[in-house]
């Protein structure tokens, strides 16, 4: 339950759709942004994304990740919506590890 409701949904490789060149979406402020994140993410603020979708290529996935999983729960949500295949990473540390994994 928890993970739909946070746009997670079913279990996906992640690594495996970076792998395939997946983008990495960071969704968190320029302020946290700046304070680290997942090498080679773009960062596109939530509050700001649904006026910057053309930075986003629609032919990949997109990964989606923030401080927890909240905000990148609603980026994902937007995106489906908007036609993009979309996956909630959840936090951007844990993303990151799995990446690096």
């Amino acid at each position: 339950m928890f993970r739909t409701l946070f746009g997670m949904g079913p279990k996906v490789d992640l690594k495996a759709l970076k792998d395939q060149g997946a983008t990495i979406l960071d969704v968190r402020t320029t302020g946290e942004y700046a304070g680290g994140h997942v090498k080679g993410s773009i960062n596109i603020p939530l509050d700001q994304l649904a006026g910057k979708l053309k930075k986003l290529p629609k032919d990949k996935p997109v990964i989606a990740c923030c401080l927890s999983g909240g905000r990148s729960g609603s980026a994902v949500s937007l995106l489906k919506a908007e036609g993009y295949e979309a996956y909630n990473g959840g936090g951007w540390a844990s993303l990151d590890r799995i990446l690096k994994g």
